[in-house]
């Protein structure tokens, strides 16, 4: 909802702006269907060529980031922490028993009643190999927190490209504008015998392509890659969380100290409370009993 109101507050800035300081919409208005074709043509061009398919809709999906915001809620930390506290708890108690859940996590007693987690990819393989790699009895605790480490990195790096195919595209834009405004001002020496008042018009008209690249470029395409980008790292601490207290549970630390870490290691607007967490988990243990 907010970056409806941000595009909202610039469109009406801007043009406002120079609506009220005498600026005749006319010559823009006519000017911008043909500067829009090129810039955004060349634009999109550009971005197919340096983007394989899957990259492409990677990007387009995440735009719509910018308007929904983060896909972890506050409530989705608490689950998170619930359901791995169930995990680590079985595999105390009964190792054979967890091996089921982790190997069939979509058919899992366990898992089904978080299906927001269940249905995430990257959250399901994150919870399911590491436990699976806690089962082989590593010596050292310090290999798998490795792993996880060049893990989380690569997450990380592919979940950021299409903040970076945006920024691209951003910083590619106002070179476009000169290059559609260059164009109008070759098709205005073409008419170089017009009167004053033509060739004023059609100047106008080539200027548009500076302005509308530029406008794109720092108004819109800019601050389009800058959000996606905030919304990415901010997704990345749900699984940083599993990182976290999957962790502590390879160094051996009781159950609910695990899940302690992970709690304070979660970031202050999504935190769960401590009390509300413990009743969360005092219900779990109440549903098994």
């Amino acid at each position: 909802m907010l970056g409806f109101v941000g595009i909202a507050v610039i469109l009406v800035m801007v043009f406002g702006g120079y609506a009220l300081a005498g600026g005749k919409m006319g010559i823009i208005l006519k000017a911008l269907p043909f500067e829009m074709i090129m810039i955004g043509g060349a634009a999109a061009g550009a971005f197919l060529i340096s983007n394989d398919m899957a990259g492409v809709k990677h990007t387009l999906k995440d735009v719509g980031k910018v308007f929904k915001g983060p896909k972890w809620k506050p409530e989705d930390y608490r689950d998170l922490l619930c359901l791995l506290f169930e995990l680590i708890r079985l595999a105390r108690a009964n190792p054979v028993a967890l091996e089921e859940h982790i190997e069939s996590p979509d058919v899992s007693t366990i898992f089904v009643r978080y299906p927001r987690i269940q249905h995430d990819h990257e959250a399901m393989e994150l919870i399911c190999d590491t436990l699976r790699a806690a089962s082989m009895n590593y010596d050292d605790p310090h290999q798998v927190e490795e792993v996880l480490d060049k893990r989380m990195e690569s997450t990380l790096h592919h979940a950021m490209h299409s903040s970076h195919a945006l920024q691209t595209m951003a910083d590619g834009l106002p070179a476009l504008g000169i290059v559609a405004a260059v164009l109008g001002v070759i098709k205005t020496m073409g008419s170089i015998d017009q009167p004053p008042e033509v060739l004023g018009k059609m100047i106008g008209g080539a200027l548009v392509g500076t302005f509308l690249g530029v406008f794109l470029a720092y108004g819109l395409m800019g601050p389009f890659a800058s959000r996606v980008k905030t919304v990415v790292e901010e997704d990345i601490h749900f699984y940083q969380l599993i990182r976290e207290v999957l962790i502590a549970n390879l160094h051996r630390h009781p159950a609910n100290i695990c899940i302690e870490v992970g709690r304070q290691n979660t970031p202050h607007h999504v935190r769960p409370g401590f009390g509300e967490l413990e009743e969360a988990m005092r219900n779990l243990k109440q549903d098994v009993a």
